[in-house]
């Protein structure tokens, strides 16, 4: 005769099981995504970077949308061959506290949210070793979920690479212009010089659209764009000239 008082709990039993089998499953998931990005940050600490997450993102809108601009160009060029100028411009322009922060810089950060808060335009409080990590890693768009990744490449890159390199990889993977990634690009597309032939005038120029690539061009720069670019070349100064680049900048 069989005892149906035990049926009841092989049916319940199975759903511990499960349970534990979800989250075996998602531990194993977060442990992969760790590994793999501590490897991804490893490798680019000595490997050239030829693409990047917002390179692939621009890639398929273009051809999702035939009006928008295909990735023209981007060539990697070494520390080396960048003009001093340049990493000095985009520390002026977007991060004047790059060399002493660790990847976040929480004052900039709170006044933006105080802005906000006033209902005043949000401003920009991204350092440059967030813009590289989500430049790098991941793609343009406001969610938490972006947002915490952002935070963790941040952190390992900061643990992973130098400064010099962060720059060196940041300067070689921002946007300059529609379809223009990297100095190199920039620089031959607008001033038909390389990158390490670069002025402090034309490396501020190029800095001053990178809060909008896409609108502010340095082609044909607006007043706007002008001014931004006397301001940084005063902020360069301000911050010591290429003098104050660390002595491991070539």
């Amino acid at each position: 005769m069989t005892n149906t008082m035990n049926m009841p709990v092989a049916a319940h039993s199975t759903k511990p099981s499960i349970i534990k089998r979800l989250l075996r499953w998602f531990l194993w998931v977060v442990l992969g995504f760790i590994a793999l990005s501590v490897l991804l940050v490893v490798v680019f600490r000595f490997a050239p970077v030829h693409t990047s997450g917002l390179m692939i993102q621009r890639t398929i809108e273009a051809s999702l949308d035939s009006s928008k601009t295909k990735m023209r160009r981007q060539y990697w060029v070494c520390a080396a061959h960048i003009a001093r100028s340049a990493p000095l411009a985009v520390m002026a322009s977007e991060d004047q506290k790059f060399l002493s922060h660790s990847g976040f810089d929480f004052e900039q950060l709170e006044k933006a949210l105080d802005a906000g808060k006033k209902g005043k335009r949000l401003r920009g409080a991204s350092t440059i070793s967030q813009q590289t990590a989500k430049n790098m890693f991941l793609w343009n768009g406001r969610s938490y979920v972006r947002k915490g990744l952002e935070a963790w490449f941040t952190l390992l890159i900061e643990l992973c690479w130098s400064k010099e390199r962060i720059l060196e990889i940041y300067l070689n993977i921002v946007e300059f212009g529609p379809g223009i990634f990297g100095i190199e690009a920039a620089s031959l597309t607008y001033f038909g010089k390389h990158a390490k032939n670069l002025s402090s005038y034309e490396a501020a120029l190029l800095a001053a659209v990178l809060p909008n690539p896409h609108r502010l061009r340095a082609k044909a720069p607006s007043a706007y764009v002008k001014n931004r670019q006397q301001w940084i070349v005063r902020q360069m100064r301000q911050l010591g000239g290429e003098a104050s680049l660390s002595k491991d900048w070539p």
